[in-house]
């Protein structure tokens, strides 16, 4: 009897380990379209009891699971997720400057502007021309500033998915915690988890598309989840936690408190992924993208106002009211040398009432008259108005400089031809101090300051600006907070600012260059400055840090909304500044004429004037025409998003053959399923025949018995 038992047990778990495969297959068949979907299969091992066979064990069923190929494919998949949502900021971001190739497209409004003042200056008198022309340089700032609206609310984007995705990999993340804690058990109890792996492996490729992971499985059958630096996303202690606050102005980054223990708050490397690649876009391309816009449009104003404060309208402006300097007027003053000519005109006929020559080497003021007039920087508005004698009168408030001629009469300005007046950044006075400016700004935009370093320091002592340090993959590396020295000079600024214990000195250095524009040379190319906070101020209503240097990619961004034609040119285009002074003209006849178009071709000659334009995203530094530097413009968004877009095809196709080589290994091969789908009918089949021949055996047996 006990042999019976024993082929009878034999034969039921050939039938149970039978079936079992067919439902394993069936399983596998039902799934080949499932993706990330591992091919289970059943592990039969035989079963002996004193040395004797009695049948064969299928109750283990495992995952044809490659960890290499597995991790692979996580890769691939992450920088596919990247790649992707890259290419497709960028190709809005390239909408937005529109197409080239076009007339009216935004870069080549510019050039249009510049037609205009041509057309202006062959006929000064027209109306039509000036409205034409006031007109188009309108549309050319308004659309500027709303690409950089455009370009901003494409970074809130960024944001706004960035927490989106956040939130969906830290349900994620809990999923895969909770599915272990069931495989852990599960398998703890004999039964098979490779349904529940399946399922885990799904949620796994589902993160990966959000950010980097690598997978590793453990004798429990439990995964661990890791960052590609390291951090446990998931681990014997659940699931991390991750955060993200955006910074505004500052590179942003996710945070993430680690599984098990009281863990707190650190900053994790998303490499790539989804979120990955909005972080590199909102931290560093589309920052770049806007300093690159800003540049443009401040280059072209400078050229622009250039040209317009060494020419008048007809009749000249009864005032001349400037632009905030953010410095005082001492220390602005004290940087000048050579000379320029302040002429008080009669509105009506344009001939000169008063004239004064400021020798800013020699700190003298000349009249008509041949008076002089002695000055210093300190007392350079008093001594100014003494030379005027009445006919106009100077002021000086909150950064601004303002001369108004008396009831009657008009102001023009204009350097002398010779020795013309220049700050260190070679700005003349007038377009210094913004008098005759054609584009104003509510901003202070000119960061060509005209400091050098032994120029007086005017920043209140005790002030402070934070600031942030970011690698060039975008993620943060210090910030430090500066404190204004109790110094004499803008070299006592640098220094703390240059300094190593308590400022970026470990990092780079801040320098003010030729022009008095403060820079920041990173040892490591790549690593950026960006302002967190600046309570600094120079004097007692004068400009901060960083808003009169424009330090930080958000604060030079922001210029570019910030211009628009000066309101009362834009509501009276014959305000337009064509003419030019003439202080040539004989006693008694006009220095100012109406039919003089030279100011108006000084303008459409302002297209082709050299600029300096400082770096600005992948743009390097570069001295050209305001219009050469649009088409730069052009070409480097165009070939970032062309870069874009080639990098997410090369990305897909290797994610595409990741997959591919994962699917060969782990993917469900129809013509093996088949194969064993008869191998385990035939066993079926074999076990039920063995299980009747079982029972022949003891129905005879019996009749033997009963005999």
């Amino acid at each position: 009897m006990s042999s019976i038992n024993q082929i009878l047990n034999s034969a039921s778990s050939g039938l149970y380990t039978a079936q079992t495969g067919i439902s394993v297959v069936s399983n596998n068949v039902a799934n080949i379209n499932t993706t990330g979907y591992v091919t289970e299969q059943l592990n039969q091992t035989s079963t002996a009891s004193g040395g004797v066979g009695t049948g064969v064990d299928g109750q283990s069923i495992t995952l044809a699971a490659n960890q290499y190929l597995q991790n692979a494919s996580l890769g691939a998949s992450a920088d596919s997720g990247a790649a992707s949502i890259i290419s497709n900021m960028l190709t809005q971001a390239q909408g937005l400057f529109g197409d080239p190739g076009q007339t009216g497209s935004y870069l080549n409004q510019l050039s249009q502007v510049f037609t205009d003042f041509s057309s202006v200056a062959t006929n000064p008198s027209s109306g039509v021309s000036s409205t034409q022309a006031v007109q188009d340089l309108s549309q050319f700032l308004n659309q500027s500033g709303a690409i950089a609206s455009s370009l901003s609310q494409l970074g809130g984007q960024a944001d706004s998915q960035i927490g989106a995705d956040v939130t969906t990999a830290n349900q994620l993340l809990g999923q895969i915690a909770q599915l272990n804690s069931n495989i852990i058990a599960t398998q703890g109890a004999g039964e098979s988890v490779a349904d529940t792996q399946n399922t885990q492996n799904q949620l796994i490729n589902q993160l990966s598309s959000l950010m980097d992971v690598k997978a590793s499985t453990g004798a429990n059958g439990a995964v661990t989840l890791r960052s590609t630096t390291g951090a446990t996303l998931v681990g014997v202690g659940g699931a991390a936690t991750i955060s993200y606050t955006p910074v505004a102005g500052a590179a942003s980054q996710v945070q993430i408190v680690q599984p098990g223990g009281s863990q707190s708050a650190i900053p994790l490397t998303v490499g790539s992924g989804e979120i990955g690649g909005l972080l590199t876009l909102r931290n560093s391309q589309l920052p770049g993208i806007s300093a690159q816009l800003s540049s443009y449009v401040t280059g072209a104003v400078n050229a622009i106002n250039q040209a317009s404060n060494a020419a008048s309208s007809v009749p000249p402006p009864s005032t001349l009211t400037g632009s905030n300097i953010g410095i005082d007027l001492t220390t602005a003053v004290s940087g000048f040398t050579g000379d320029t000519n302040i002429a008080v005109l009669n509105s009506s006929t344009g001939v000169v009432q008063q004239q004064i020559t400021v020798d800013f080497t020699n700190e003298t003021m000349t009249d008509a008259s041949g008076a002089v007039t002695n000055f210093t920087p300190s007392t350079f508005l008093s001594s100014l108005n003494s030379a005027l004698g009445g006919t106009a009168t100077a002021s000086f408030n909150n950064g601004v400089l303002s001369i108004a001629a008396q009831t009657g009469s008009g102001v023009a300005i204009q350097d002398s031809s010779i020795t013309p007046s220049a700050n260190a950044a070679g700005t003349g006075f007038s377009q210094y101090f913004g008098l005759n400016n054609l584009i104003t700004s509510s901003a202070t935009t000119n960061y060509n300051t005209g400091l050098t370093a032994s120029s007086t320091d005017g920043f209140t002592a005790g002030g402070t600006i934070s600031l942030q340090l970011t690698g060039a993959n975008g993620v943060a590396l210090t910030n430090e907070t500066v404190t204004m020295p109790a110094g004499s000079t803008m070299q006592d600024v640098l220094n703390s600012l240059n300094s190593t214990s308590n400022g970026v000195g470990l990092y780079g250095q801040f320098a003010l260059s030729s022009t008095g524009q403060m820079t920041f040379n990173a040892y490591t190319p790549g690593t950026s400055v960006s302002v967190l906070s600046d309570n600094t101020q120079w004097g007692s209503n004068g400009a901060s840090l960083s808003g009169l240097f424009g330090l930080g990619g958000a604060q030079q961004a922001s210029t570019a909304g910030s211009y628009q034609v000066r309101a009362d040119i834009a509501a009276n285009p014959s305000l337009l500044q064509t003419a030019t002074l003439n202080l040539s003209a004989a006693a008694g006849q006009a220095a100012l004429l109406i039919g003089d178009g030279s100011g108006a071709t000084a303008l459409s000659n302002a297209g082709s004037t050299q600029v300096s334009f400082g770096a600005a995203g992948i743009q390097s530094a570069t001295t050209t025409t305001a219009t050469q530097y649009g088409s730069l413009l052009g070409g480097s968004i165009g070939d970032q998003a062309s870069a874009a877009s080639q990098a997410n095809s090369n990305a897909t196709a290797v994610q595409s053959e990741a997959n591919s080589q994962l699917q060969s290994v782990e993917g469900v091969n129809l013509d093996q399923e088949l194969v064993k789908l008869t191998t385990y009918q035939q066993a079926y089949s074999a076990s039920a025949r063995l299980v009747t021949a079982t029972q022949d055996m003891f129905t005879a047996l019996m009749g033997m018995i009963g005999q």
